[in-house]
């Protein structure tokens, strides 16, 4: 990786660092487990591709009402985030499997869900699991000039407004990967420099990138109109509908995480030095929400876990819910706080409610 200046501090929580990643260690030893994936990752796999792909199967194929065509996209969109959150996710951290290639192939699924290995392990892996809430170098706080999600960013008139309108916008995030978002991003990680494991050959990577959106508009919109007796607009329509409920759930699953009134957005000094070490800055930024509900955990992929997917994302995602309470304890032992909301409800109201206070012109917040 190369990046900034920005550095942590290692001196700072010696003592709760060592101990916490004693304990964690201690469990996966004691029980005689992997910290990979397991059975149920690999059950969850094939129940979230199915969400994705039966109903695109049966739209193919099927001879219906073109209304249970567009509600068979709904449940796509549905499945798309699915595997997103449980699958490509944790291929990209290489937590899915022990073995490499098992994680590159699922990290891959990325690609016939409009986005790309390399953009998202820069911007995920790299600059915001790094960077976590700090402007300027977590891109997961820049929304362009239309939301503002920090104080470090500048304020126009019709932020004040974003609370109501921001919700609309949450819909395009994966529409966006598809149509602009990539492109943009590897033209700036390849001009600076930026990689996750190794730096790509830009020719390769840029060839890569146009070969794999060629077959995906051919997969989710050529294919449809030649197979179907749809209308291109309607198959056009479907495939938004798709892009417009992914992009919903999966952006305010990742908002939920960080983007609330008592998460800290904190800044380096003039030398590029945080106050507190990495570990410790993930616990300021970062909340946990509805960790008790199954649903919740079983979707999301333990996204809904995210402190212990922050301090530990070398970690798959089924083991979450047991480590939790080892980090919650050791964290209150230490002093330190473990933000967490006891349900999704509560989380969305807090955004929302930071969402409006972001909003305000800053001479009146």
């Amino acid at each position: 990786m190369k990046y900034s200046t920005v550095r942590f501090n290692t001196r700072d929580s010696r003592d709760f660092i060592r101990t916490l990643n004693k304990r964690v260690n201690a469990y996966f030893k004691e029980n005689q487990i992997k910290k990979t994936g397991n059975w149920k990752l690999h059950l969850k796999t094939i129940i979230m591709f199915s969400i994705l792909l039966a109903p695109y199967f049966l739209i193919l194929t099927l001879d219906i009402h073109e209304l249970w065509k567009l509600a068979f996209t709904i449940v796509m969109g549905i499945g798309m985030a699915g595997v997103g959150m449980n699958v490509m996710h944790d291929g990209n951290h290489g937590t899915y499997s022990s073995k490499s290639w098992v994680n590159k192939i699922m990290g891959g699924s990325i690609y016939i869900l409009a986005g790309n290995v390399y953009n998202w392990q820069v911007q995920h892996n790299v600059l915001h699991h790094t960077y976590t809430n700090i402007h300027g170098h977590d891109e997961d706080l820049d929304a362009g000039r239309v939301l503002r999600f920090s104080d470090k960013s500048k304020w126009h008139w019709f932020h004040k407004f974003q609370h109501y309108y921001s919700i609309f916008l949450y819909g395009l995030l994966t529409f966006n990967w598809a149509l602009t978002t990539d492109f943009k991003q590897t033209s700036k990680y390849l001009k600076q420099k930026l990689y996750y494991g190794k730096f790509p050959k830009p020719a390769k990577q840029w060839t890569v990138l146009a070969v794999t959106k060629l077959i995906y508009f051919s997969i989710w919109i050529v294919l449809p109109i030649i197979l179907t007796d749809l209308s291109w607009w309607k198959v056009l329509l479907g495939f938004f509908v798709m892009h417009y409920t992914a992009g919903l759930i999966l952006s305010v699953i990742f908002q939920l995480a960080h983007v609330l009134g008592h998460n800290e957005m904190p800044e380096p000094d003039k030398d590029g030095k945080m106050e507190k070490s990495w570990m410790v800055h993930q616990l300021f930024t970062t909340t946990n929400f509805s960790t008790k509900n199954k649903v919740v955990n079983w979707f999301t992929g333990g996204l809904n876990f995210q402190v212990e997917h922050h301090i530990f994302p070398n970690i798959s995602h089924v083991h979450y819910p047991k480590i939790a309470k080892i980090v919650k304890q050791t964290a209150k032992e230490f002093n330190l706080p473990y933000n967490e909301f006891e349900t999704t409800r509560k989380a969305i109201i807090a955004h929302f409610e930071f969402l409006k206070q972001m909003g305000q012109k800053p001479s009146l917040a």
